[in-house]
C-alpha cells in the first residue's frame, strides 16, 4: 500500500482504534519568556505519532508569579493540557488514555471521562461512533517521579506548598470576550453594577479586539493558543475530525489567568438557552453547547474549588437569560453595532458575518424585530430574510421535527418567537421577505 494511503477494510473508527490503541499525555514544559508564560504539552499516540500544542499567557505582572507556588503553577498547566487532549485524542479515538504528566484520583478520572463522553457527543454522532461500550474509553494516571515527568520547569518560583492555589485574590471579575453580543452584554452589566473587571481572550480576532477597545478595556489579558500542525495533516490523511468542547479549554485557561492576574471571579456570559440539546443519538441527548451548559458550569465550578483554586469562583453572568433576551439587552449598546460578530465561520473567512450559517440567521432574526432595517443591512451587509438558500436552515431552527443546527443558537421556542416577531414587523410595513413567507 502506498505511503499515506489509508484503505479501511472495516469501519474507520475501529481501524484507527486498533492502529493506535493508546493515547498518552506524557508531560509538559513551562518556560518564562520575558513577562509571558509559555506551556508546551507532549502527547503521544501509539505507536508513532506525537503532538506538541502550546499556550502562551502574555504580559503577566512581575510580582504575581512569585505569589503562586511552583506546585500550584504546575497543577494549572497540567490541567490546561488535560483540557487540550480531546482535540488530539479524537484523531483515532484510542481505547485507552494514559496520564503520565500528573496525578489524578479516581473521582477526577470519572470527571474527565464524563467530559469526554458528554462534550464529544456531536463528534460521536457525526462520525457514527458507538460510545456506549464499557471499554470504549478507559483512563488511568501513572505515577512517575516529577523529575522524569517534566522538563524546563519555570525557574525562580517557589516549588514547595500544596498544589491547590488558595491565595487571596482581588474582588474583581475576569470576563472572556470573543467579540459576540453575549460577552458585550456581560461586560456592560458589570460596568453598570460598578464592578472592577478585565477581559480575557484567546487568539483574539480583529472583531474581538475592536469590541474590547470600545468597552474601554486598556490592558486586556491575552492568551495565544497554538494547535500542532500535525493535527491538520492527519485530518487530510483520513483521521477522524469533529467538534470538541472548546469552552472547557477556555474555562481552564481563564481560571489559570485569574490566579496569575489576581481575579476572584471568572464570569463567562453563557445563557440559559445553551441547555437545550440538538438531537438524540444512541439514547443520549447530544448538545453542541454542552461545555456552555449549566450542567457543565456546576461540575466545573466544583472541580475548580476542589482541585485547582479554592479562592476562585466560576460562573456565568447571563445564565438566567435566553438568547432572545440577550439580544434585547444588547440593543442598549449601539456603540458596538458596527464592530461585534458572532459568526465563527465569518471570522475565519476574514469578515464579520458569512451570511450563510445558522448563527448568522439566528442572530439576524433575534435583532430584526427591534432594529431599523437600514441598521440591520449595515451590520450584516444584506437582508438574510431574502436569501432563499437559507430556507433549510430557517426550518431547522424552528421546526420541532428537525434537528437543531449544530451551532451556538437559541432554543427552538426562541427561534420561533424571533421569526414570529420579525414577520409581524414586516407585515406592518407591507412586505414580507421570502424566508418569513416560506416558513
Amino acid at each position: 500500500m502506498p505511503k499515506n494511503c489509508y484503505i479501511f477494510n472495516m469501519k474507520q473508527c475501529d481501524f484507527l482504534r486498533k492502529k493506535h490503541p493508546k493515547f498518552i499525555y506524557r508531560n509538559f514544559a513551562i518556560n518564562r519568556e520575558g513577562n509571558s508564560l509559555k506551556v508546551r504539552f507532549n502527547f503521544h499516540l501509539e505507536p508513532d505519532l506525537d503532538f506538541h500544542p502550546e499556550i502562551s499567557i502574555l504580559n503577566i505582572p512581575e510580582p504575581r508569579l512569585g505569589k503562586i507556588g511552583g506546585r500550584a503553577l504546575q497543577n494549572f498547566a497540567f490541567h490546561c493540557g488535560l483540557s487540550e487532549m480531546t482535540s488530539y485524542w479524537k484523531t483515532a479515538c484510542s481505547p485507552e488514555i494514559v496520564i503520565e504528566a500528573g496525578y489524578l484520583n479516581k473521582e477526577q478520572i470519572r470527571w474527565w471521562k464524563d467530559l469526554f463522553i458528554r462534550g464529544m457527543g456531536q463528534f460521536f454522532y457525526e462520525n457514527k461512533i458507538d460510545f456506549r461500550a464499557p471499554k470504549f474509553l478507559t483512563m488511568r494516571a501513572v505515577e512517575i517521579e516529577t523529575s522524569q515527568r517534566h522538563s524546563n520547569i519555570l525557574q525562580n518560583v517557589r516549588m514547595s506548598g500544596n498544589s491547590i492555589f488558595g491565595g487571596k485574590l482581588n474582588d474583581s471579575y475576569l470576563v472572556p470576550m470573543a467579540g459576540g453580543r453575549d460577552s458585550i452584554v456581560g461586560a456592560e452589566l458589570l460596568k453598570k453594577r460598578g464592578n472592577s473587571f478585565n477581559s480575557f481572550s484567546v487568539n483574539p480576532s480583529r472583531e474581538a479586539k475592536a469590541v474590547i477597545k470600545i468597552a474601554g478595556i486598556k490592558n486586556p489579558i491575552i492568551v495565544r493558543r497554538k494547535v500542532d500542525p500535525a493535527l491538520l495533516k492527519l485530518n487530510k490523511k483520513g483521521y477522524l475530525n469533529g467538534h470538541t468542547p472548546l469552552t472547557s479549554v477556555l474555562s481552564f485557561l481563564a481560571v489559570f489567568c485569574a490566579a496569575l492576574f489576581d481575579f476572584k471571579y471568572v464570569a463567562f456570559s453563557n445563557e440559559k438557552s445553551a441547555d437545550e440539546g440538538n438531537l438524540k443519538y444512541l439514547g443520549r441527548e447530544i448538545n453542541h453547547q454542552y461545555s456552555k451548559s449549566s450542567e457543565f458550569e456546576k461540575k466545573f465550578a466544583a472541580y475548580v474549588k476542589k482541585y485547582l483554586a479554592e479562592s476562585i469562583n466560576y460562573f456565568s453572568l447571563l445564565r438566567p437569560y435566553t438568547d432572545l433576551e440577550i439580544s434585547r439587552m444588547f440593543l442598549k449598546h449601539p456603540k458596538y453595532f458596527n464592530s461585534f460578530s458572532s459568526c465563527n465561520r465569518g471570522v475565519k473567512l476574514g469578515k464579520k458575518w458569512c451570511g450563510e450559517c445558522p448563527k448568522c440567521l439566528f442572530v439576524y432574526a433575534t435583532l430584526y424585530p427591534f432594529l431599523e432595517k437600514r441598521t440591520m443591512l449595515k451590520i450584516f451587509g444584506g437582508d438574510l430574510f431574502e436569501n432563499k438558500k437559507l430556507l433549510p436552515i430557517a426550518r431547522a431552527l424552528i421546526e420541532p421535527n428537525k434537528p437543531k443546527p449544530f451551532e451556538c443558537v437559541g432554543t427552538k421556542k426562541e427561534s420561533r418567537e424571533a421569526f414570529r416577531l420579525s414577520r409581524a414587523k414586516t407585515e406592518k410595513n407591507g412586505r414580507v421577505p421570502y424566508l418569513l413567507r416560506s416558513i
